[in-house]
């Protein structure tokens, strides 16, 4: 009789334990990778989106020592990443590479401005866009120091 509830509880262990890697395998939610319109699309926003930084008064000057199309680079793969694409962001913590911009609220605003622009630009809906936005909002706080 022990022996059989040791087997029985042995075998429920072995069983949740396949479930669990079961569901440890499955992909990643890409419904939104998709409606941004696959890495086509986030290369041609990223473009747009650094065109307009670049040309921005209120930020352009954040990225005077920066390496363009490093930052773009990064920008594709973070967001392909958030957004359930196959690519995996390879760039330093945000709150590392923002540090010492001394970057303010309104900074971080005209950002996500140039942003909703390129998106705009690239005939991205509004809702497709507010779910991009809500994944990158945490990031005000790594970036954001003043």
């Amino acid at each position: 009789m022990m022996r059989q509830q040791i087997a029985r509880v042995a075998a429920a262990l072995a069983l949740a334990g396949t479930l669990g890697a079961a569901q440890a395998q499955t992909p990643p939610d890409d419904s939104l990778y998709r409606a941004l319109g696959g890495l086509p699309v986030l290369q041609k926003v990223v473009d747009d989106f650094m065109a307009n930084m670049l040309a921005d008064r209120r930020i352009k000057h954040t990225f005077a020592e920066s390496n363009i199309e490093r930052v773009k680079q990064k920008l594709v793969e973070q967001f392909c990443q958030l957004s359930g694409g196959a690519c995996v962001y390879t760039g330093d913590p945000m709150r590392e590479v923002h540090q010492g911009l001394k970057l303010s609220n309104a900074d971080f605003n005209a950002l996500v401005e140039d942003l909703q622009l390129a998106m705009d630009a690239n005939g991205i809906p509004s809702h497709t866009q507010n779910r991009l936005l809500a994944l990158l909002a945490p990031m005000q706080r790594e970036t954001v120091s003043r």
